[in-house]
């Protein structure tokens, strides 16, 4: 597990958590000192075990670390660009130990991407990392909750860039490495996609936009000839109805607001974002850094919890 924005809630998340008994064993690539302090604050015992060759601890109010420090006093809600080299260190260390199988999955707390970006280093998010890391050539972000499993074609661009990376290329990485991850990780047999078009009304004929047309019809129709169960473009105003949502096992967006704007007014707080593609299981939150938040106590882990037992149950660990 990984804190994120060390002046964000997810040092709160992790302290919090500790606080139960867990059903797997679970490591913090963590500052020992900023979880010491967040926990003072929270009025909350924490111990801390250092990784050691041990099992890691899964009794309450103890949390197994590999200490990752940030050198510096850390403020709640006072997010500062000297921190981004330790953040995207502690990802990394942590992402290799699931590489290397020391661990079983990696489970990230939110981060500040305006922050890193202030400190000079480029970062777009965990998932871009995360697949540099790992030489993945594609990967796929999946939002999940319950049977509702919502994933982007386009994932942290600006809304100008959209239409320019909706290549034909692209598009079918993307549903290919999806259907491939609902299938080996989500054990279903035949997975049913519905895909979203990007203009009002997907396109209209062509006369709101030709994307639908020239690039994502073509791509379903190959890849329905190919075997694989997939369906559209449809309008992304009906999409997430009700009786849509029956006939899928997931839906793909266009782009990150047409898509999450609408799941996370059905599931925020009690879903998990899932990476397709990776050589190991990563889950992360639904939520960002709440700095007004942290350190008041004020948080709901509802995320985070969902986001370690669908690690666990998509590892076999719970």
């Amino acid at each position: 597990m990984t804190p994120g924005e060390p002046a964000g809630i997810g040092p709160d998340l992790l302290v919090t958590f500790a606080q139960s008994a867990r059903r797997a064993p679970l490591v913090a690539f963590a500052d020992p000192t900023l979880l010491m302090a967040r926990a003072k604050l929270l009025g909350l015992r924490l111990h801390i075990d250092e990784l050691s060759d041990q099992a890691p601890t899964q009794s309450a109010g103890t949390l197994t670390i590999r200490p990752v420090p940030f050198g510096t006093p850390i403020e709640p809600g006072n997010a500062r660009s000297e921190t981004a080299s330790a953040v995207l260190q502690s990802i990394r260390l942590a992402a290799r130990a699931a590489l290397d199988g020391e661990a079983s999955a990696l489970v990230t707390g939110p981060v500040h991407k305006s922050v890193i970006a202030e400190s000079g280093i480029p970062f777009s998010g965990h998932t871009e990392l995360l697949a540099d890391l790992c030489r993945v050539p594609h990967v796929a972000m999946l939002l999940v909750s319950g049977d509702l499993r919502l994933a982007l074609a386009t994932r942290h661009l600006a809304l100008r860039d959209v239409p320019q990376a909706l290549t034909d290329t692209q598009l079918t990485q993307t549903l290919r490495v999806l259907d491939q991850g609902l299938r080996q990780s989500f054990a279903l047999r035949n997975p049913r996609i519905l895909v979203a078009g990007l203009n009002p009304h997907a396109g209209e004929d062509g006369h709101l936009g030709r994307e639908e047309i020239d690039v994502i019809r073509p791509v379903i129709e190959r890849l329905r000839d190919q075997g694989l169960s997939i369906e559209g473009p449809f309008p992304a105003d009906t999409l997430f109805t009700q009786a849509m949502r029956a006939r899928a096992d997931a839906l793909l967006a266009m782009y990150h607001d047409q898509g999450l704007a609408p799941f996370k007014a059905l599931a925020f707080g009690a879903s998990v974002n899932v990476t397709l593609g990776l050589p190991f299981v990563r889950t992360s939150v639904d939520h960002g850094t709440a700095l007004d938040l942290a350190g008041t106590g004020k948080i709901d882990i509802g995320s985070f919890k969902a986001a370690v037992d669908l690690a666990c149950k998509l590892t076999h660990d719970g």
